[in-house]
């Protein structure tokens, strides 16, 4: 099914064109990239469609989509079915996210398919005995799973947006094929820290299927066949995604979540629904910016930083200067991230006020340029008193000027690391995005109050930030990435680099990136990153740390002439591909 139009697909890899049938696969490791000026991003031209994913095989699913007739969001409701076959790690039936579409008509529209805490979880789930929060109960815990979104967010995408040329069933047919034959699993596949193969081997069921007997990961070409989730995936194209929210899919996901001392019941299964939300949008120098809105945080702070370093030239800055700048402007869009924003229809959030210009202009004030602004001087509301590689992104672009930013994920890598025996399907532990306690931080660092705190029903704030830069009235750039609280970083230095830099997209994706996330009080670069401008910045008084590589900014760009892909060379094993 999947080899049937391939000749005429170009991949790229390295600098040669080679054709489908030889099943390239880019692989640069972490390593590689911050040592090795050879390890490029490698740009991929199109007229017709373009699909840029971190899994090759999914790549190839949503461009023969494209070729089928299909629009972009038929190829990317068949990706993210792919790939919660072929990149378990982040791709998932489990887990949830957002979709961003931007439509030929120019409508835009947001697809909110985050998960939800059961009814069961309070604000008092995730403490200890002494009231004080426990990471165990919220990361490594059955009561961390959130009721999983993405089956009814593709769906519901499907019904409404797809191009009425596929049944959700023909969509979901090359996964089915995957999980049911298996296919041989890729260094990215393998390629995992060294504490997931004991997240796995916590539970049998996930272990009989990732692991090896000897509790080992599986060696690069090994072949994974995952026939619980191919029966799992062929319910849902038989009788559509409420088979995954009520009925034996349900229970037995309820079944395997309580057993492992979760609180999630088929109730809450059944009562789950995606929903569509207003995108925001935004202006910066002349460009419309189209980004999610809350229970997502990356689009009001992506917005916000825009806003801010719009009052700077910085195209005109030197390159040590403008890093500073963007630095500033993400403490305080990550201050008022954590004091503002959660679930939508639990907390009234100053989304309007946030994203303003003249919020921006007042945060801008407080800004020395000369000088790094601690992070205890910064207080949210924009006045100054005396911290992924476990989400995935995917980008789809077709031919009748739709367009379409995914992101979704389990969370940690793999999630929970727990199967829901007899499905296939491995379980989120997404609830640690809650603040689980006021100043009390998350895997990622990430602190927060009130508006983000656990509750029945509630969806937690995340860092996912799918965006679309439109340019008169069309699509320019279709961008997201991975990688956690460094999410909303990595796109808005995607968007400065191709808008303020003039950067081809290539370089724009691969140049080395900064993260500051207000708390806590540090610059963290990437290896890459020249030692002057770390130097520059330390003279400036920012505390920088050099940690390991940011995650992929997996790209499109649109030209009079063309589509330009590119899969960020961070993550080994991403493919872009067009016709």
């Amino acid at each position: 099914m999947l080899n049937s139009r391939k000749r005429s697909i170009a991949y790229v890899t390295g600098l040669a064109i080679v054709s489908a049938a030889a099943l390239p696969v880019i692989a640069l490791s972490e390593n590689r990239l911050a040592n090795d000026e050879a390890a490029r991003a490698q740009a991929v031209s199109a007229h017709n469609g373009m699909v840029v994913t971190q899994d090759a095989l999914a790549t190839r699913v949503g461009v023969d989509i494209l070729q089928r007739g299909g629009n972009a969001v038929d190829a990317a409701v068949a990706v993210g079915f792919a790939m919660a076959v072929t990149y378990p790690r982040a791709g998932n039936l489990g887990g949830g996210g957002f979709m961003l579409i931007h439509r030929a008509d120019g409508g835009d529209i947001a697809i909110d398919y985050r998960e939800t805490a059961p009814q069961a979880i309070t604000d008092k789930s995730f403490l200890d005995a002494q009231g004080h929060a426990d990471p165990q109960k919220s990361r490594d815990s059955a009561l961390a799973i959130g009721v999983p979104g993405t089956v009814a967010g593709l769906a519901l995408a499907e019904a409404k947006y797809g191009s009425g040329r596929f049944t959700l069933g023909e969509l979901i047919a090359p996964a089915i094929a995957l999980a049911r034959d298996g296919f041989p699993v890729t260094r990215e596949t393998v390629d995992v820290p060294a504490n997931e193969p004991s997240r796995l081997a916590r539970w049998p069921s996930s272990a009989k299927i990732f692991l090896k007997a000897d509790g080992t990961v599986p060696a690069p070409g090994d072949r994974l066949v995952q026939s619980d989730l191919a029966a799992t995936l062929q319910a849902i194209a038989q009788g559509g995604a409420r088979v995954f929210y009520d009925g034996p899919i349900a229970a037995k996901i309820a079944a395997a979540v309580q057993a492992a001392g979760g609180v999630m019941t088929v109730d809450d299964l059944k009562n789950y629904r995606a929903v569509e939300r207003t995108p925001l949008d935004g202006s910066y120098r002349g460009y419309v910016v189209v980004a999610m809105p809350p229970p997502s945080s990356g689009g009001v702070e992506l917005l916000e930083m825009l806003n801010i370093l719009e009052g700077y030239d910085l195209g005109h800055e030197d390159r040590a200067q403008a890093l500073f700048l963007m630095i500033e402007a993400m403490k305080r869009a990550y201050a008022d991230r954590a004091v503002y924003l959660g679930d939508p229809d639990m907390v009234k959030a100053p989304v309007a006020r946030l994203i303003s210009k003249g919020y921006a202009v007042q945060w801008r004030a407080t800004i020395d340029p000369a000088r790094a602004t601690p992070a205890d001087e910064i207080r949210a509301g924009g006045t100054v008193q005396q911290e992924g590689r476990n989400t995935t992104h995917f980008s789809v672009v077709d031919r009748f000027g739709n367009a379409v930013s995914n992101t979704y994920t389990l969370n940690f890598s793999y999630g929970l690391g727990l199967v829901a025996a007899g499905t296939g399907v491995l379980l989120n532990n997404e609830l640690d995005d809650f603040a689980v306690k006021p100043n009390a931080p998350n895997a990622y660092g990430l602190i927060g109050f009130q508006a983000n705190e656990p509750g029945p029903g509630k969806r937690p704030l995340s860092s996912m930030t799918p965006t679309i830069v439109l340019r008169d009235g069309k699509p320019f750039l279709v961008t997201g990435s991975p990688g956690g609280s460094r999410i909303t970083t990595a796109v808005l230095q995607v968007v400065v680099n191709v808008i303020d830099d003039g950067m081809d997209l290539a370089h724009a994706v691969e140049a080395p990136r900064v993260h500051n996330q207000w708390m806590p009080d540090r610059v963290i670069v990437e290896p890459g990153l020249a030692s002057d401008l770390v130097a520059a910045l330390q003279a400036r008084g920012d505390k920088v740390v050099v940690g390991r590589p940011f995650t992929s900014a997996n790209s499109i760009m649109l030209t009079p002439q063309d589509m330009v892909g590119v899969a960020d060379p961070r993550s080994p094993g991403g493919l872009a591909a067009g016709y």
